[in-house]
């Protein structure tokens, strides 16, 4: 090993023993009693340091590779392929992706020191405030937290879009789906999704965000200050408790922490799995999540939940997921049993106007595919889109318009200009309308 040796400190703390044994200060059963080993495995270093010195303390395959090591070629070779496709990635995501993509069984960890020998990764420190974890629930379907997560995900692009991500308190389980923006639209369908599969929950824990609690819910009573809850409910909240499930508000993104992390895992994972598919549209990105990434998520992230019974709830006989996850807006009939809805103007047949009256409230429901019924007392009303209406003529006759007419010449105000109201008298002309006429001709 030439005239240079590299010893450990048990190695040291073995030399110093063994010198005294070797200056007969000390026995070797001492020896062996202080270093912590057999008589007879203090016999053999004795042995092998008078013969070899400090060499023989040296373990042997110090300096040489594992007999069971990777190869430098296959090294090279996985170092070259993480520059080219898996730049940025974390060792665990990059082994999993090695295994699937190219072939290569890796451990995590033999990757996390390649990759820091080499420069290529460095861990990042994060320090956050101290906080206690709330325990999770008993129940899958107990409680499912709701949030959008807005990011850049597809590489390359500025434009943002939100990722609707729904996750199951006691076990993690998640379902989601990528649209332009957080929604009611996009809430709608992933609850719909969710409901389909597993059954109704028992509640759902949000945000603050206008979507999901109305801003009037919220205001204080002006004699104290607690927090008032009335009626106002928005599209997704009547939604819910329709379905009967449990709304309940988050006033801080740590209280809802499970989907808030679970964020964090989209963002990382699938940003990367989009970019190595090559996908760069919404569709095609919703097609990556339904064909098996959330499933693979699932299957490596889900916990099982401290209790085997379901929170989750049928719907009942009669209920449809189309008519209570969608739009409900109030409109007022008019005389010509016409309601105006987003500049459109339904028509009200004829076979209703037994039941429906003028000046009656109509619930107009606008559906996911778009599709808008209109409904009067649990009753479901025909009707037909018609045309702008006219606007209404003017009934007032020619001599009604040259009228007013000269008294807008001769300055006369209405019944309620201020000068007729303080000083009626002010005009004397208003009774001489046949000369001014004649006046006004010639």
């Amino acid at each position: 090993m030439g005239d240079r040796l590299i010893m450990s400190k048990k190695e040291r703390e073995r030399k110093s023993m063994l010198d005294l044994v070797k200056i007969r200060q000390l026995t070797q059963v001492e020896a062996s009693r202080r270093l912590g080993l057999s008589y007879r495995q203090t016999k053999r270093i004795y042995r092998s340091y008078v013969a070899y010195g400090d060499e023989g303390l040296v373990h042997k395959g110090r300096g040489k590779a594992s007999p069971r090591a990777y190869s430098k070629e296959m090294k090279e070779a996985i170092l070259k392929l993480y520059e080219q496709k898996y730049l940025g990635f974390g060792p665990t995501l990059a082994s999993e992706k090695l295994e699937e993509e190219d072939g290569y069984s890796l451990h995590a960890e033999t990757l996390r020191l390649w990759l820091k020998e080499a420069g290529l990764w460095q861990e990042k420190r994060k320090r956050r405030e101290h906080r206690i974890r709330r325990a999770r629930r008993v129940k899958f379907g107990e409680l499912l937290q709701l949030d959008g997560s807005i990011h850049c995900w597809f590489e390359g692009k500025a434009e943002k879009q939100c990722l609707m991500n729904l996750v199951d308190d006691a076990t993690g389980k998640t379902m989601a789906l990528l649209d332009s923006g957080e929604t009611t639209d996009a809430a709608f369908r992933l609850l719909k999704g969710w409901i389909k599969l597993h059954g109704i929950p028992m509640s759902i824990y949000v945000d603050l965000k206008s979507l999901y609690i109305s801003p009037k819910s919220l205001r204080k009573a002006e004699e104290d200050d607690d927090l008032v809850e009335p009626e106002w409910l928005t599209q997704f909240s009547g939604a819910c408790k329709e379905l009967g499930i449990e709304v309940i508000k988050a006033y801080s993104p740590q209280a809802k922490g499970r989907v808030e992390r679970s964020h964090g895992v989209y963002q990382d994972r699938f940003v990367k799995e989009l970019t190595l598919k090559g996908v760069t549209t919404l569709e095609g990105a919703n097609k990556v999540l339904q064909g098996g990434f959330i499933d693979k998520l699932n299957k490596k992230f889900m916990k099982a939940p401290e209790s085997e019974a379901d929170g989750h709830i049928g719907l009942r006989d009669g209920q449809d997921l189309d008519e209570l996850l969608c739009w409900r807006y109030t409109r007022v009939i008019q005389n010509d049993w016409v309601i105006r809805f987003e500049n459109v103007y339904y028509q009200i047949q004829k076979v209703h106007s037994r039941y429906v009256k003028p000046k009656q409230a109509v619930t107009v429901k606008r559906y996911l595919n778009g599709k808008i019924t209109l409904w009067n007392k649990g009753r479901k009303l025909k009707y037909q889109i018609i045309e702008e209406r006219l606007e209404k003529e003017d009934k007032a006759s020619k001599d009604v318009y040259e009228i007013s007419e000269v008294r807008r010449m001769c300055g006369a105000s209405n019944k309620r200009s201020p000068w007729r109201q303080y000083n009626p008298g002010w005009l004397k002309r208003t009774q001489d309308y046949p000369e001014s006429i004649e006046g006004s001709a010639q």
